[in-house]
């Protein structure tokens, strides 16, 4: 900025200067305040850093981060680079958790923390591109930081002594939030709370009524809430400002092209003449006048807009924020994308609730509805739900579901729990509460019937049957908030339908495959995959394996995971692949399991779903094409089901078939079942059955007295 364009600015009509704490060194901030008041008698405004997270300071510009990419973050300050960098304030990374997935730079680049150590934190890259440094760093959940930093705190106490009395408040996200500005700064203050998270959204007319002005930064604000749903939300804060009689600006992105071009676009111009006339009292630029080339440019454009504005739009509501989450354009079943977790109970609160024992497999249930994964279910399923799922694999809104989720119970615990609201779920064999459950339905069913219907039989040599008639034939039926999610090996794999849309979303993926598994990878499964991308002209394969209990000889969940992984590092499918840990485990219903599984993969945003010869089944209960006639059946459910019948090694074409002119003897069946046996004899299966890497990885595993193949897990 100099002499020149501050004089044309004043001439042009701007009504204020801000200085950007976030772009600007503590040291300079009197300098540059001098500066500007020795030019013009338009106020200048201090906006802050406040409660947001950024990167630290890099040895050159920018960074490129490749995908898959190890990440050490540490506290201690240092000048970064493509394998270590900062985060600003640096002592947050204590504040992150394992799992956490955190986009950098506005979704640039997607990453997610894999280990925490003292001093550090690493980071693996999910979806790699370029950071700059002092970029916005977002974490996938609500983390609290306080108002003002240090620096903010210093900045404005020389601010107010150089006779500064406007503040920009960044990232208010409640009333509290300005009182705590209004401790520091003179009376006379004017305070314009920036709404830029969805807390703020959310409390947008409380921190209205202790502001001068509330300001919508749409940049931050797209974060954390989805680019289209920004222009409803403005437009609803807009007018309830407007109702109350708190002014309303509007940021960020106004005339963007204007950095560089002359001239703004059409879509541009149409945005701006919008925002006025829904009522906004002003406009804010930043890029185009701190970093554009034409400054004034960009101000004479706005001044000349403001002149053609008009009447006020019209919006009637704005819809929940807490459920607000990129959802590529695959809707969840049935709608809504169901989320019931609340971590923030404390033990007081807990404390009074009967508790309930229950395994792992019912807390596993318990995540998976809490986070979205069953999708519209909301909890463990009632008795008229559970009628009309074994009759017409449907709940009794008339949506399609194919298997009843379900909390079994004894009569000694449900003549202890009879007269009780909600009582607390914890891990059997411990006092830990996981979930509550707001019980709605108390009950009993004829389980060989039940059996029958969900298994097609109640023969107890069947796993599903077994498990089903083991558990006590009272049924517990109600609504499930999640407290704290299950600890597991596998949890820096473990993704929520939330993070995966946001994952695709930031791939630019669409059109998804998911692939249910509960094997390691072998070659028959590499042909579907690879035939099922090229076919359906997918953009990428969800492989999402089945992490909980397993029945005797399976895979263990940490053998799938390693192997997968290892093939993708080694670039298998470059940049089409993205590998998830399912928490659930194997019902063995067949047909239903099937379906069920398909809806599953909906939930996190797939829009295909591969259906294997004998998916979730077992032994001979189903026939090989009885899932696909269940999809038949039901018509359409939201994802288009893949199939594949009896693919096969041909030797003659030396190629994986569903058939061939060759005959059956020149065919060599794979499974994964057959696999394991052979990798359980210490032997190394054909390099046409499973790759030679895969396999030397497992038999050293074996070797070293790793678990490699569970013993029966559903005791557990």
């Amino acid at each position: 900025m100099n002499k020149f364009t501050i004089k044309r600015l004043e001439e042009i009509g701007v009504s204020l200067f801000r200085i950007n704490l976030s772009h600007t060194k503590l040291e300079d901030v009197a300098d540059i305040i001098r500066f500007v008041q020795n030019l013009t008698r338009i106020p200048v405004c201090l906006d802050t850093e406040g409660a947001q997270i950024r990167t630290g300071n890099l040895e050159k510009k920018s960074i490129f981060l490749q995908d898959n990419a190890i990440v050490r973050v540490p506290v201690k300050a240092l000048s970064g680079h493509a394998k270590e960098f900062n985060f600003y304030p640096n002592d947050i990374i204590k504040r992150l958790m394992l799992g956490d997935i955190i986009s950098i730079d506005f979704n640039s680049v997607l990453v997610r923390v894999v280990e925490k150590a003292s001093g550090y934190i690493i980071l693996r890259v999910l979806s790699g591109g370029i950071v700059g440094q002092n970029k916005a760093v977002t974490v996938d959940r609500d983390i609290i930081l306080p108002v003002l930093t240090v620096k903010d705190r210093k900045a404005l106490s020389i601010g107010m002594k150089m006779g500064i009395r406007h503040i920009a408040l960044s990232f208010a996200s409640r009333p509290e939030d300005v009182d705590e500005v209004r401790k520091i700064v003179p009376k006379n203050t004017s305070i314009i709370a920036k709404i830029e998270s969805v807390r703020g959204v959310e409390n947008f007319l409380k921190i209205a009524e202790k502001s001068y002005a509330l300001l919508i930064d749409r940049g931050d604000l797209s974060r954390q809430i989805s680019v289209e749903q920004i222009p409803m939300i403005q437009k609803h804060i807009i007018r309830a400002s407007k109702k109350i009689g708190v002014k309303i600006f509007v940021a960020t992105n106004l005339l963007e092209s204007m950095t560089k071009s002359l001239t703004p676009t059409r879509a541009e111009v149409n945005d701006v003449f919008s925002t006025l006339n829904d009522g906004a009292d002003g406009l804010v630029l930043a890029a185009e006048t701190a970093i554009g080339r034409y400054p004034i440019n960009c101000a004479a454009m706005i001044s000349r807009i403001i002149k053609e504005f008009n009447n006020s739009a019209v919006f009637s509501s704005v819809s929940s924020m807490q459920n607000s989450v990129k959802l590529l354009s695959k809707e969840p079943h049935g709608g809504i994308l169901v989320n019931s977790i609340n971590y923030d109970l404390g033990m007081e609160d807990i404390e009074k609730y009967m508790k309930l024992e229950v395994d792992r497999t019912v807390l596993m249930d318990a995540e998976q509805i809490a986070v979205g994964t069953f999708s519209p279910l909301r909890g463990f399923i009632d008795k008229k739900n559970l009628e009309t799922v074994l009759n017409d694999y449907r709940l009794i809104d008339g949506t399609i579901w194919p298997l009843p989720i379900m909390l079994q119970t004894t009569r000694e615990n449900v003549i202890r729990l009879r007269g009780r609201n909600r009582i607390a779920l914890t891990l059997a064999g411990t006092s830990d509460v996981y979930a509550l459950l707001d019980l709605e339905d108390i009950y009993t069913y004829d389980l060989d019937k039940m059996a029958k219907k969900i298994f097609g039989t109640d023969h107890e040599g069947h796993p599903g049957v077994g498990m089903l008639k083991g558990r006590g034939k009272y049924f517990l039926g109600g609504r499930v908030i999640l407290i704290k999610r299950l600890p597991t090996s596998s949890k820096c794999f473990e993704i929520t339908p939330r993070e995966a849309r946001l994952i695709f979303e930031h791939k630019g993926w669409s059109k998804i495959i998911g692939f249910h598994t509960r094997n390691v990878m072998h070659r028959v499964h590499e042909h579907i995959q690879k035939y099922a991308l090229d076919k359906y002209h997918c953009d990428g394969l969800f492989v999402h394996p089945v992490v909980g209990p397993k029945k005797n000889g399976d895979y263990s969940a940490d053998t799938i995971l390693k192997t997968y992984d290892m093939m993708i590092l080694n670039g298998y499918l470059k940049g089409k692949i993205f590998l998830g840990a399912f928490q659930s485990y194997s019902r063995y219903c067949g047909p239903r399991e099937a379906i069920f599984t398909a809806i599953c993969r909906k939930n996190f945003g797939c829009s295909h779903f591969i259906v294997g010869r004998d998916h979730t089944g077992i032994g001979n209960y189903y026939d090989h094409d009885s899932a696909e006639k269940l999809f038949n059946r039901l018509g359409d459910i939201g994802i288009e089901p893949i199939f594949f019948g009896n693919v096969s090694y041909c030797k003659k074409c030396e190629d994986y078939v569903n058939q061939c002119s060759h005959g059956e003897k020149h065919r060599i069946h794979i499974s994964g079942s057959k696999g394991r046996e052979i990798l359980k004899s210490w032997v190394r299966p054909p390099e046409w059955f499973i790759r030679k890497e895969i396999s030397n990885f497992i038999l050293k595993q074996m070797k070293d007295g790793v678990k490699v193949f569970v013993k029966d897990e559903y005791g557990e």
